[in-house]
């Protein structure tokens, strides 16, 4: 072998390094080596914005309306609080409650000794006329002890015409929007002719809608008609409408360990939510579900 005197050792010295970290060597233009970018999985408490409010809420939020709040009653105040505080604490901020389900003392009590600006909240109103509504919503701020609600919905509309006969409640919520009371309004839909309906409704900035692969407690009876509700909120987020899922588990609709998995894995593989409640009444089942989502490993869509 030839030996190399000291220049030449440099010259190839430097070359070579060129080719490992990239850069201009003696003149040449050499690429960087391209390592391999790490995706961090979803996460429970991944913050997302809620398109244009500004709203900052985590990926899960926990509903307090279990098979229409009983469940979540039966908890008692001191059950419930430990829960949603045990959330706040794992980064969950969410928190959804609505009049139906009278649980808002329970999460009156949970805002004691934190900061409201800490929980983004979700109230629903079911009443039917403007002035009933007012009413309500007046009374939401005493129940839960608060000067605003985050996000207001019109709760559970199940008719096609309901942006028209609905037309009252909505100038109110969109009143109190104004005065800064509320930050977001929408509402949760129960059927998909209202889902459709909502999608057409320039109003709607937040929809809660029920989506899971199963079809249980959703807006078709079938698995393989699932994917009708699947445009429809596809449809929603290219409106710039903001899609949270529930009935994520198919309100107990999934019995097993692997269709809540799956359910999970579908909810987490769909980019046009931004979002999903989930109504849990025990902090060892918040923490599975936590967990799940962790070990699903799910990546963000490009």
């Amino acid at each position: 072998m030839d030996r190399m005197n000291r220049r030449e050792f440099m010259v190839r010295s430097a070359v070579a390094a060129g080719s490992v970290f990239g850069g201009n060597i003696l003149g040449q233009e050499t690429a960087p080596a391209s390592r391999p970018v790490a995706v961090k999985p979803l996460a429970a408490d991944d913050i997302v914005t809620l398109g244009k409010s500004g709203i900052q809420v985590s990926r899960l939020t926990i509903g307090t309306g279990m098979n229409g709040g009983r469940e979540s009653r039966e908890m008692g105040e001191a059950g419930m609080v430990k829960l949603l505080r045990h959330a706040l604490d794992r980064g969950i901020n969410g928190w959804d409650t609505a009049d139906m389900y009278q649980t808002h003392g329970y999460v009156k009590s949970a805002l004691q000794e934190i900061r409201r600006s800490q929980v983004v909240m979700v109230s629903k109103v079911r009443s039917t006329t403007a002035d009933e509504v007012r009413a309500d919503i007046e009374r939401f701020f005493l129940e839960l002890n608060t000067d605003y609600i985050d996000i207001m919905l019109l709760h559970c509309v199940k008719e096609g015409d309901w942006p028209q006969a609905m037309k009252g409640p909505m100038d109110v919520l969109s009143e109190y929007k104004a005065r800064g009371r509320v930050r977001m309004v929408g509402v949760s839909c129960h059927g998909l002719a209202p889902l459709l309906a909502a999608a057409e409704e320039p109003w709607v900035e937040y929809v809660l809608a029920r989506v899971n692969p199963f079809a249980h407690a959703m807006d078709v009876d079938k698995p393989e008609r699932v994917s009708a509700v699947v445009h429809v909120l596809e449809k929603m987020h290219q409106h710039g409408q903001v899609v949270q899922g529930m009935k994520i588990f198919g309100a107990g609709g999934c019995k097993t360990a692997e269709q809540k998995h799956e359910s999970l894995r579908f909810a987490l593989n769909q980019p046009y939510l931004s979002g999903f409640t989930i109504g849990l009444s025990r902090i060892d089942h918040l923490d599975e579900v936590v967990g799940w989502i962790e070990r699903l490993r799910v990546v963000p869509h490009a």
